[in-house]
């Protein structure tokens, strides 16, 4: 890994705020490259992983599907999820996933 995402991903487990962070590769199935946080680990951690890979490619077919026939068209950057415990942050790359579960209470 590239240095400047190892000192992201160090940057992002050392927040007290942060549950954990995720790595995960693009297509099917994904599978988790690296891992923070005891929420991520074991089958929570796989399901994690197969739901962020869903949320991400469900929004990518809804954004080609409202921009159906344009020449750029559109793709997805950054989404952040809200729910009444957590939020999940993801960044897609071309062959990653990054998902960080924070607490916003904290």
């Amino acid at each position: 890994m590239s240095p400047e995402l190892e000192s992201t991903l160090s940057m992002l487990s050392s927040h007290r705020s942060v549950l954990g962070y995720m790595l995960v590769s693009r297509g099917h199935p994904v599978s988790i490259i690296r891992h923070s946080g005891v929420i991520f680990e074991g089958e929570q951690g796989r399901k994690y992983a197969s739901v962020i890979g869903r949320i991400v490619e469900s929004v990518q077919g809804g954004l080609e599907e409202v921009h159906a026939g344009e020449i750029d068209g559109d793709e997805v950057r950054f989404l952040r999820i809200r729910t009444k415990r957590h939020e999940l942050m993801i960044s897609p790359d071309d062959r990653y996933l990054l998902a960080v579960l924070h607490d916003p209470a904290t």
